[in-house]
Order: structure tokens, then C-alpha cells, then sequence
């Protein structure tokens, strides 16, 4: 998820040097691609039952902040205009709350979806509910 949100920022700071007032599509659809990967992986990772799967996604934002962070900095100084480290700060502050909450909440969100789809192989009969069985 670290190196989806990186180059996405680095893509977006390039399409900006060459179209600065015509940005708000792009915007947009990257933020949904970034919001749709992390909601459809986490739904995948509900569906498929993974175990302690709403915790490895908290430690993912936690670490796709960060180091979506330090690779902005790197992609847009080799990519885009030589940007130094002095651009580290707010990549690693702002920067990095944003994009470990690109990836928290839509992964939630697809934890929570994901959790109520049933395989196919499994009648809808059999479907956990979540409540107590009673014998």
C-alpha cells in the first residue's frame, strides 16, 4: 500500500508541473483508485477469513504512512524537481497521517463488507450470523 500511495502523489505532483490549474479530475480519480484498492484488498482479506486481519491492517497504515512519505520525497526529486529533504517534514507529518488514513478506513470499511459476503460454496442457510448458536 506504501508504494501504491508514493507513486500516486508522485504522479499527481508530476501531471501538476504540466497542467497546474487542471488537477481536480485527476484528483479525484487517484484518490478513488487509492480508496478502492485498500477497501477491495481488505474485502478480499474478510472474505477469505484471514486471522487478525482488522490488526494487520491497522499495522499497515501505520507503516504506509511513513514510508508513502519517504517515497513521495525520492519519486518527486528524481521524477519531478529535484525536491530536497527539507520536504521531508511535512511528508512525514501531514503527509503521512493522510495516507495511513487513505489506508485504515477503507480497509475497515471492506473488513466490514467483506465479512458479510458468503463464498460460494456455502448456503445462505449456514451463513454465520454472528449471534449464538443454541443447542
Amino acid at each position: 500500500m506504501a508504494l501504491l500511495h508514493g507513486a500516486a502523489v508522485t504522479v499527481l505532483a508530476k501531471y501538476e508541473v504540466f497542467n497546474p490549474t487542471d488537477k481536480t479530475l485527476v484528483t479525484a480519480l487517484t484518490l478513488a483508485v487509492l480508496v478502492g484498492a485498500a477497501a477491495g484488498w481488505g474485502a478480499v482479506d474478510a472474505w477469505q477469513g484471514k486471522p487478525e486481519r482488522g490488526k494487520n491492517w491497522f499495522i499497515a497504515a501505520l507503516i504506509a504512512g511513513p514510508v508513502s512519505g519517504v517515497l513521495y520525497v525520492i519519486g518527486r526529486a528524481v521524477f519531478v524537481d529535484q525536491t530536497g529533504a527539507s520536504e521531508l517534514g511535512g511528508a512525514l507529518t501531514g503527509g503521512a497521517a493522510f495516507s495511513a488514513l487513505l489506508v485504515l478506513i477503507p480497509a475497515g470499511l471492506g473488513l466490514f463488507v467483506g465479512g458479510r459476503i458468503t463464498k460460494p460454496d456455502q448456503p445462505a442457510s449456514e451463513k454465520p450470523t454472528g449471534k449464538p448458536s443454541q443447542v
